[in-house]
């Protein structure tokens, strides 16, 4: 799956740009996303807080405590 160019906070400003009274052609152009694109992340983000995604993303992708991830690559290892 393609990781999105915008996190779920920077994505509820957006919606709130627009609720605010910024028309939605003008908040689409502004930050580079389709109406498609907008009108996807309404639906799916509409109603939420920015405190309201955090959360829900610490309900998706929990943290695992004290697991260091492997690296694999030596190139990575550096620094």
């Amino acid at each position: 799956m393609k990781r999105s160019r915008f996190t779920e906070e920077q994505i509820i400003v957006v919606l709130r740009e627009q609720e605010a009274g910024v028309p939605t052609a003008e908040v689409c152009r502004k930050h580079g996303v389709s109406s498609a694109t907008f009108y996807k992340w309404k639906a799916k983000f509409g109603g939420l807080e920015v405190s309201d995604a955090k959360r829900l993303r610490a309900l998706t992708f929990p943290r695992k405590s004290g697991h260091r991830v492997k690296r694999i690559s030596p190139l990575l290892d550096r620094g």
